[in-house]
C-alpha cells in the first residue's frame, strides 16, 4: 500500500526529508505502472516516432545521473560519461537504436543504484544547500533541481502509462 501524506524522512534535514519522500512515491508509482513487463512490452515501439517503455526508464535515471553530477559534484559529464547517457539523455533515435533487449529487472536496477546514489549524497547535505545557486548554472539551486528530477519522472510515468495500455500484450488473448 502506498503511503498517502508526505512527511520528513530520518536521516535527512527537514525540507531534504520531504523532498525524499515525495522521490520515494514517486518511484513506487512508477515501478507499479511496469511491474509485469516483458522484455517484448519494454522494446514495443508504439510508432516510428515514440520512445520504448525501455528507453523511458533509462532516460528517468540518466536525468538524475546528470542531475547528480550538477549538484553533487557541480561538474558536467565527462566525455566517457556523456557517452554511456547520451541515447538515455536524447531519446527519439538514438535511444530507439541503442536502448532495447534488455529485462525489466535491469532497468530497476539501474533506477535503484541511481536513486541510492542520489539518496546518499542528500543525506550529506543541508536544507541551506537546496537554497544556494547552483556553481554551473546560479538562475538554479538544487531544491529546483531535484524538484525537476522528479517532474521528468512524473512525466515519463504519464507516457509509460499511456504506452502500456496501448501494448499488444494487453490485448492478447
Amino acid at each position: 500500500m502506498l503511503k498517502l501524506h508526505i512527511e520528513s524522512l530520518p536521516g535527512y534535514t527537514p525540507t531534504i526529508g520531504q523532498l525524499v519522500d515525495m522521490m520515494a512515491y514517486s518511484r513506487a508509482v512508477l515501478l507499479l505502472e511496469v511491474d509485469g513487463l516483458s522484455q517484448a512490452d519494454l522494446d514495443h515501439l508504439h510508432d516510428p516516432d515514440s520512445n520504448t517503455i525501455g528507453a523511458l526508464l533509462t532516460h528517468c535515471a540518466a536525468v538524475e545521473r546528470a542531475y547528480q553530477f550538477i549538484t553533487f559534484e557541480e561538474r558536467e559529464w565527462t566525455e566517457e560519461e556523456g557517452e554511456a547517457w547520451h541515447a538515455a539523455l536524447a531519446l527519439g533515435d538514438l535511444a530507439r537504436a541503442k536502448i532495447k533487449g534488455r529485462a525489466l529487472d535491469s532497468y530497476v536496477a539501474e533506477l535503484a543504484e541511481t536513486r541510492a546514489r542520489t539518496l546518499e549524497a542528500l543525506a550529506q547535505r543541508d536544507d541551506e544547500w537546496l537554497r544556494r545557486p547552483l556553481a554551473l548554472n546560479p538562475q538554479m539551486n538544487a531544491h529546483w533541481a531535484w524538484f525537476h528530477v522528479m517532474e521528468d519522472e512524473i512525466n515519463h510515468r504519464g507516457q509509460i502509462r499511456w504506452l502500456r495500455v496501448r501494448l499488444p500484450s494487453q490485448h492478447a488473448g
